[in-house]
């Protein structure tokens, strides 16, 4: 009788310490499958980090004033008034 009353109470603790097992190796996995995705990111963001510093100085480069004036010049044809050729208004346009 006493056995019957001991394996009663023993086996749902076993069952409850292998349940308990099970999700702390689950656990871990999940931690493990969730870092390696965070690494990944994280080099994702640097090299988009990189590539987003290469874009900012080459638009740089491009909208450089002495470049945009040479191209104003030599394809459009645009060049700077003289002085005798500039008017000033004054007022205010309504």
């Amino acid at each position: 009788m006493i056995q019957r009353i001991q394996l009663f109470l023993i086996l749902p603790i076993g069952i409850a310490l292998v349940l308990s097992g099970v999700g702390v190796i689950k656990a871990k996995h999940e931690a493990r499958q969730f870092f390696i995705e965070l690494e990944a990111l994280n080099r994702e963001r640097d090299r988009l980090q990189v590539d987003w510093g290469r874009l900012q100085l080459e638009q740089s480069t491009w909208a450089a004033h002495p470049r945009v004036e040479k191209i104003a010049q030599e394809r459009l044809d645009l060049n700077r008034p003289e002085a005798n050729e500039i008017v000033v208004l004054t007022g205010v346009v309504e």
